[in-house]
């Protein structure tokens, strides 16, 4: 008797629990739920009955990861397919062609050979199209040419006798290794030349814009006259200024250096003002030749050219140069004017 009455306790005890549990209004209450409780995103935790007075053969409850153990199930949309993944272990990825663990290497089959027919031989004459191959060939990496270039030859106009100016180059090679020979002079027209100088230089391209010189210059005016070793640098500089620096050594040990920079001011496509400034340096006195140590002399000038042909352009323009220093002093020893201003005319022209 005291064994079915404590079943029956029992029992009464455990129906509001599993009543919950099959009721299809719980069913229906999960259906009508948010995605994100019926996923147990949300979930109550899970009911505490320790304190009902469960005997202790009463199954435990379900943990919180299977709290919706007892619930109704719902059907479960179909998940698209995972690729199944494939087993490279067995593979050697190293034995592929042009791979190394080192990084990738240049496969060793040989290029194909170069074609011996060419499609244009079909509609061109033969002999013609195989000279404009030898054309393209030179132009492109085997190039080799000349040119004969005069930045200034000009009349300068100043007080006192009216003098002249030139400054020119030509160069004999190719895209990277020239034979450069430049010259530069002035002068007081009934006097004799005031100075000459000549170089012989070999230069190299050594980046797209930049050649480095090496070569000799000689002094044939001012007596007496000197010999140098030069050592310079020639190219273009970001927003086109045109730059050149040159250092010398003489035969006498004496160090002088020059920089010398311009810029085109492109007004129209004829029409072009070039700004122009020129450095002389020198670590020692030179009485001999009238030069003294430090800052020498300078010229700033702006010249205005109109190009009528690319390789044909007068200009006109303005130009100061002035001697300094331990020069100038020199130069007035001698009778001169250490600074002029001259009004030039010219032509720059090359071919």
């Amino acid at each position: 008797m005291k064994v079915a009455l404590f079943i029956n306790a029992a029992v009464l005890l455990a129906a509001p629990g599993i009543a919950a549990a099959q009721s299809p209004m719980s069913n229906m209450a999960m259906k009508d739920a948010p995605a994100s409780v019926q996923q147990g995103s949300a979930a109550p935790p899970a009911a505490d009955h320790s304190g009902h007075g469960q005997p202790e053969s009463a199954a435990p409850a379900p943990a919180a990861a299977d709290r919706h153990a007892g619930h109704a199930a719902e059907p479960k949309a179909a998940s698209a397919p995972q690729a199944e993944a494939v087993d490279h272990s067995g593979h050697d990825m190293n034995a592929m062609a042009g791979m190394s663990e080192d990084g990738p290497v240049i496969g060793t089959t040989p290029a194909p050979a170069p074609p011996s027919d060419h499609a244009a031989d079909a509609v061109f004459d033969p002999a013609d199209m195989a000279r404009a191959r030898a054309v393209l060939r030179r132009e492109n990496g085997a190039f080799s040419g000349s040119m004969v270039f005069f930045d200034l030859a000009e009349y300068q106009a100043r007080t006192g006798r009216d003098g002249y100016r030139w400054a020119g180059e030509a160069w004999f090679g190719g895209d990277i290794d020239r034979l450069l020979i430049k010259t530069e002079g002035e002068g007081t027209f009934g006097k004799p030349v005031e100075d000459l100088e000549i170089q012989a230089l070999y230069s190299r391209a050594i980046s797209p814009f930049w050649n480095a010189h090496v070569g000799l210059r000689h002094d044939i005016v001012p007596n007496p006259s000197r010999t140098y070793a030069v050592l310079g640098i020639e190219g273009i500089a970001p927003y086109w200024f045109h730059l050149t620096g040159q250092m010398f050594i003489s035969d006498k040990g004496d160090l002088r250096a020059r920089l010398e920079g311009s810029y085109d001011e492109r007004i129209t496509q004829r029409l072009i003002l070039q700004p122009r400034a020129e450095f002389n340096i020198s670590a020692q006195d030179m009485p001999a030749i009238g030069v003294g140590s430090g800052l020498t002399d300078f010229e700033l000038g702006a010249r205005l050219r109109y190009e009528i042909r690319r390789e044909f352009a007068p200009y006109v323009g303005v130009e100061l140069s002035k001697k300094t220093g331990e020069t100038a002093r020199l130069a007035r020893l001698a009778g001169e004017d250490p600074e002029a201003v001259s009004f030039v005319a010219g032509l720059r022209v090359w071919f």
